[in-house]
């Protein structure tokens, strides 16, 4: 087992996940107490954090802690950075996966959902991620960089909004804030990526993949026919905040069953 914790372990490693209580965030959170690390769950709920955390530290072999954190405005993401550096003094891992959404047609669209959306999913990113660079630079060293991931879409890689449509360009942001980090922050060796996920089964995502039914509608329309599974979140994360991954920033790493390289029709097959 050396080897693979040479590669992939992380032990010792503090780590913060927002919206860290359920969905994809909990399924990186896991990941994560499962390879060793300290990780700090935050959500609006901070109820649903601290039963999270107690269930996550059950199956160890890190240890979790839940509490409540907000990045719906600027105070609100104070506020958070402010909580985090009271429990730690460095942060080896960060995970701004917290996000919302809003689907509603082209025609009806609210203006204000323009706002709130980009907010929340690309500002509070950034905002998040610059209150936090004393603690990720107090973490990382040549050998061994400092992570940050962002967590996009897929809806944010191909044309799709499917009504999402101030979703859809805020996670392109998102990957393109992404890149910005990993250009930025290299000299300060703190990597960024981001996973631009496919359909999996979450909040967000309950009317479509909610049931057993639904889930395998959904997932016949994936290249690979199926939607996403935690083992396919969890095997990425160690991935890119293992041992093994701190020469790679600037991915966004597609965890979509094949959504993104989807050929387009060939218009002229067939032809004589």
């Amino acid at each position: 087992m050396s080897y693979f914790n040479d590669l992939f372990g992380l032990a010792g490693k503090t780590a913060l996940v927002t919206g860290g209580a359920t969905g994809i965030g909990r399924m990186v959170a896991e990941a994560l107490v499962r390879a060793g690390a300290h990780v700090l769950i935050v959500s609006r709920k901070g109820d649903a954090c601290t039963a999270v955390a107690a269930e996550l530290t059950a199956l160890g072999p890190g240890t979790a802690e839940g509490f409540a954190g907000d990045v719906s405005d600027g105070d609100s993401v104070k506020a958070l950075s402010d909580a985090v550096k009271s429990r730690a003094d460095a942060l080896h891992i960060l995970v701004n996966n917290a996000g919302i959404s809003w689907g509603e047609p082209m025609e009806s669209f609210p203006f204000e959902q323009w706002g709130r959306v980009m907010d929340v999913n690309v500002g509070a990113v950034f905002t998040l991620t610059r209150d936090l660079m004393p603690l990720l630079e107090a973490s990382a060293t040549d050998d061994d960089p400092a992570r940050i991931i962002n967590v996009g879409s897929v809806m944010g890689t191909v044309p799709l909004a499917a009504g999402a449509y101030s979703y859809s360009a805020s996670k392109a942001a998102v990957h393109h804030l992404t890149r910005i980090f990993a250009a930025e922050l290299a000299d300060r060796r703190i990597t960024a990526n981001a996973f631009a996920p496919g359909p999996f089964p979450s909040k967000m995502t309950r009317f479509a993949t909610g049931s057993a039914d639904r889930a395998a509608k959904v997932g016949e329309k994936v290249p690979l026919g199926r939607i996403g599974r935690p083992e396919d979140l969890a095997a990425a994360t160690l991935y890119l905040c293992g041992p093994g991954g701190g020469y790679i920033s600037g991915a966004i790493l597609p965890i979509d069953g094949g959504i993104s390289a989807m050929s387009p029709p060939n218009f002229f097959g067939g032809l004589e």
